[in-house]
């Protein structure tokens, strides 16, 4: 993640359209129990946290990321009550059934294990809570450009998936009743977000 140690200082001021416009569109699709306890995996640089901070200001916030200089950029922009923590999404350094709420936003498409993720994040949900992973969209043209780029030129990019193989990872991690909704963020940009329940069982 070296890559991304570099970035921290300046990652929102290059992608603020990108950061505003994800955060938002994944927002618009969770909800949080007043006072529920939420996890967001692959917090960097704080953004969602710091909304979801003013949507939802009785919630529990926990984020983790592995890049230690995304967390420090993140720590000056949270409230302090908000716990960040240093992990992978393979390995997330939580008790099983700790959060009524795990969101990720723009964070799969660098996951070099998905099933084992998927399972990962699945793991740390009480039953009956809700699962919210937004990222980009294979099945758009641009996403599928700007994957084969990455795959050239950033050391931690792995794969951009179309709705379909998202299922499939989905089906294979436990989850075969995952929701899935398409949608662009402006002309050229699409994203998916996917919405699993856990299971009360």
């Amino acid at each position: 993640m070296k890559e991304y140690s570099r970035l921290a200082p300046e990652y929102d001021t290059r992608w603020s359209f990108y950061i505003a416009a994800t955060t938002s569109a994944t927002l618009a699709r969770l909800s949080v129990p007043p006072t529920g306890r939420v996890l967001d995996v692959g917090c960097g640089t704080g953004a969602l946290l710091q909304q979801l901070a003013r949507k939802f200001p009785q919630a529990t916030l926990v984020g983790v990321d592995p890049v230690p200089e995304m967390l420090a950029v993140a720590r000056g922009r949270v409230p302090s009550s908000t716990e960040l923590r240093e992990g992978w999404a393979e390995e997330l350094p939580f008790e099983d059934n700790d959060f009524d709420v795990v969101v990720s936003c723009s964070m799969f498409h660098y996951v070099r294990q998905p099933v084992a993720t998927l399972m990962e994040l699945s793991r740390v949900l009480r039953p009956g809570g809700e699962l919210i992973i937004t990222d980009w969209c294979g099945d758009y043209l641009a996403c599928r450009v700007y994957d084969w780029w990455h795959r050239l030129f950033s050391p931690a990019h792995v794969n951009v998936y179309r709705e379909r193989e998202c299922l499939r990872l989905l089906k294979e991690a436990g989850h075969p009743r995952a929701q899935i909704e398409r949608y662009k963020i402006n002309w050229l940009w699409g994203l998916m977000t996917v919405r699993v329940t856990k299971d009360a069982a």
